[in-house]
C-alpha cells in the first residue's frame, strides 16, 4: 500500500496458483502475467519522485523491479534484507520447515491488506508524508513510504510507534 496522488494504491505481486490448498510459501510462485514489474516502478517514481528520501534509496529497491525473481518467498526475502540494513536494525530471523500452529507467534491474519486486523501492539505514530496536506496522514503503508519520506529518522518513527 503506498499514498498516491489520488489515495492509496495497493501494489500486488501476482502468483501462479499453486497445485495444491497446502502449498509451502517457499513453493509459490510469481507470475509474470501482464507487466506489474515496470508498473510497480512507475507507480513509485510518481507516488514519491519528490518526496526527501526517494532519490536516496530509489538505487536499493529498482533492482527488484528490474530482475526476475521466480518465487515469491525469495523476493519476499531479499525485500526484507533490504529493508533491514536500510533501517539499521538486525532482526533474528528463524525459517520453519513445517507449519506448527502457535497462537502466540501466528502472525497470518494481521497481515491482510483487504481485511486488516488491529495490532494492539503497534500504534503508526504520524509521520511526514508528500501527500498529507491532500489526504491526511494515512496509517499502515508500505515501509518506502516510510524511508522515502523520513530517511534514516524511519526506525525512530518504528520505535514511537510500539506499544509497550
Amino acid at each position: 500500500m503506498i499514498a498516491t496522488a489520488n489515495g492509496i494504491q495497493s501494489l500486488t505481486v501476482p502468483i501462479e496458483n499453486p497445485s495444491t490448498d497446502k502449498c509451502p510459501i517457499k513453493d509459490i510462485r510469481i507470475s509474470d502475467h501482464g507487466k506489474w514489474r515496470h508498473l510497480h516502478w512507475q507507480a513509485l517514481v510518481s507516488a514519491y519522485g519528490m518526496s526527501p528520501y526517494f532519490e536516496y534509496y530509489m538505487d536499493d529497491f529498482a533492482p527488484f523491479y528490474e530482475c526476475t525473481y521466480h518465487f515469491l518467498f525469495d523476493l519476499n526475502e531479499q525485500l526484507r534484507l533490504v529493508v533491514c540494513k536500510l533501517l539499521d536494525i538486525q532482526p533474528v530471523v528463524n525459517f520453519t520447515t513445517e507449519y506448527h500452529p502457535s497462537p502466540l507467534y501466528d502472525f497470518r491474519e494481521i497481515i491482510r491488506p483487504k481485511h486488516p486486523v488491529r495490532d494492539k501492539t503497534f500504534e503508526p505514530q504520524p509521520y511526514y508524508q508528500v501527500f498529507r496536506e491532500k489526504h491526511g496522514f494515512l496509517k499502515n503503508l508500505s515501509i518506502v513510504d516510510l524511508l522515502f519520506n523520513m530517511g534514516p529518522e524511519a526506525v525512530l518513527v518504528l520505535q514511537r510507534s510500539i506499544k509497550s
